[in-house]
């Protein structure tokens, strides 16, 4: 027989309690237990003797034959890039977003490009009906993909062994759920028995599985990170409704790097693949403006111009205000702090407010050049010339230390028509200058960018 059990789960961390509590230990989050149902299965235990024979036995490093993962074309550059090359077969990804960013948009675009593959596409929240529209919206050929919807994880499993799919989409995994376990759908517990159910058959079918998953009011993919353990790639779509921008980015990667990027344009037919985001990125009119410096940053192996903004006034109120918009603010109040004791600039009293044009966040530190010149550009009223672009980290002690992979953030500079590029003077050690058409002017202190940016 098997016996029940009740416990209380935090919904935030997933740390379990006898009883309920108030406020989580593990975590520090308020009223997140929820009581859930745990059955323990009463497993028949038999000694183990040392006379048995295990079903597998270790293997030396030499002996595990090893290579490349063999990869599925997505039809899709910017999918493709995130996910290391193609979705790797019998992996099984998790797209994370806001409701409404465009995960099902996404996804199902995606696999209606994919002619030479039968793809399941199982929806738990939108009916066949919608998903029509939806797909009568997006430009495809004929395509291979069957719909069905369902919630019920034992009735998903009889689908797919009726069709034989290539590859299967779950749209989302909060809806689903298993008999075996008596919880509604999107608890705990039915999040991670389905999810580690489906990871086994992944695994055992070498069938792709593409999760889409919801996200709570913190931002995080909900679950709570049970989910995330369990799944081979995360997959975060990130995006203002208000910028027609969408950024998906990749959080763990079990094949491939976690620093790729890939940019789509929200329209009104679907998403459209952003190739070059300088474009996208830096506005044509800024002439005459202060405030704004173009900064040559680089996500993954990508390298793109953006435009930094910065506003300095006087504080109306009490305290100065501090704000920052796709930085981080701790760090910018660090480069006001350097700016403030090595330059000789009186920022204490005046508010500043920063911002990465176009909704993107960038953790790049080759930026900070640009971030204190726009900052030192609006506090003076004075503007940087526009065909000026920068790459350079600022360390504590106002030096600019140098940053990678300089060829590739001067060749985008070039290739965008910039006649100017400050650098680090460390980074040209070395390197052969003669066939660049761009002026380099390389600087070791931020006095002496401030000298080549001002006069």
């Amino acid at each position: 027989m098997a016996k029940e059990k009740t416990v209380y789960v935090c919904t935030n961390c997933g740390q379990d309690s006898p009883k309920w509590i108030g406020k989580c230990p593990s975590c520090g989050a308020w009223n997140t237990y929820v009581e859930e149902v745990v059955r323990k299965e009463t497993a028949n235990k038999r000694p183990v003797s040392g006379l048995e024979t295990a079903k597998s036995k270790p293997l030396t490093l030499n002996d595990i034959t090893g290579g490349d993962e063999p990869r599925i074309d997505m039809c899709d550059e910017e999918l493709n890039r995130v996910l290391g090359g193609g979705l790797v077969p019998g992996s099984l990804v998790l797209l994370g977003g806001e409701p409404g960013i465009g995960k099902s948009t996404l996804v199902l675009q995606t696999v209606l490009h994919l002619s030479d593959k039968k793809v399941l596409y199982i929806s738990g929240e939108e009916s066949a009906r919608q998903l029509k529209l939806r797909a009568d919206r997006i430009p495809h050929n004929s395509s291979d993909c069957l719909i069905v919807c369902e919630t019920s994880l034992e009735q998903i499993y009889v689908h797919i062994k009726n069709t034989q799919p290539d590859l299967v989409i779950i749209d989302s995994i909060q809806t689903i759920s298993t008999e075996t376990i008596d919880s509604s759908p999107g608890s705990l517990v039915q999040v991670r028995e389905c999810s580690a159910s489906i990871l086994k058959f992944a695994k055992e079918t070498n069938t792709p599985v593409i999760l889409i998953g919801h996200i709570n009011k913190e931002g995080s993919i909900a679950g709570p990170k049970v989910l995330e353990h369990i799944v081979d790639t995360v997959l975060q779509f990130e995006g203002d409704q208000h910028y027609m921008y969408r950024i998906l980015r990749s959080i763990k990667n079990r094949f491939g790097s976690t620093a790729e990027l890939g940019i789509y344009e929200m329209r009104q037919n679907g998403l459209r693949q952003v190739s070059n985001p300088s474009e996208l990125l830096l506005s044509q009119d800024h002439d005459g403006m202060s405030g704004v410096a173009i900064a040559s940053a680089i996500e993954g192996v990508r390298p793109f111009l953006i435009e930094t903004q910065a506003l300095v006034s006087s504080a109306v109120y009490g305290n100065p205000q501090r704000s920052a918009t796709g930085f981080d603010l701790r760090r910018m109040n660090m480069l006001l702090a350097v700016l403030e004791k090595r330059v000789g600039f009186k920022l204490a009293q005046k508010d500043v407010f920063l911002n990465i044009a176009g909704g993107l966040r960038v953790n790049d530190p080759a930026i900070d050049l640009s971030v204190i010149s726009a900052i030192l550009s609006s506090n003076m009223d004075t503007e940087i010339e526009r065909d000026t672009c920068m790459a350079g980290e600022v360390g504590l002690s106002g030096e600019i230390r140098p940053v990678n992979r300089i060829e590739q953030r001067i060749g985008e500079a070039e290739k965008l028509g910039f006649k100017r590029i400050l650098v680090p003077k460390h980074n040209l050690q070395g390197m052969d200058t003669s066939k660049l058409k761009i002026e380099l002017i390389p600087v070791r202190k931020v006095e002496e960018a401030f000298r080549a940016l001002f006069g």
